[in-house]
């Protein structure tokens, strides 16, 4: 399986439209285009096809646990999770 057939089973899994991954990549930082992001998606057969790389498929999964679960707290600080149970 490649990183593009993961992509594509987290996409659809997810119900993630191009432009929520996009926001998702921009969340550690990582720009890239809907476009660039398309080419993905294509089949491998197709001339726009590009090869997911192992750095993309990191940050994107890197992004979908702050997307999920939020940002990682800073030292000392407590998670929204911790505070809920605090209560």
């Amino acid at each position: 399986m490649t990183n593009n057939d993961i992509l594509k089973k987290l996409r659809v899994a997810l119900k993630l439209r191009d432009d929520e991954i996009v926001k998702i990549l921009e969340l550690v930082d990582f720009r890239i285009s809907k476009s660039e992001l398309g080419a993905f998606f294509r089949r491998e057969d197709h001339p726009k096809y590009m090869e997911c790389g192992d750095q993309i498929l990191r940050n994107f999964l890197n992004g979908l646990v702050i997307h999920l679960r939020g940002p990682i707290p800073k030292r000392g600080e407590k998670s929204n999770e911790q505070k809920k149970s605090n209560k």
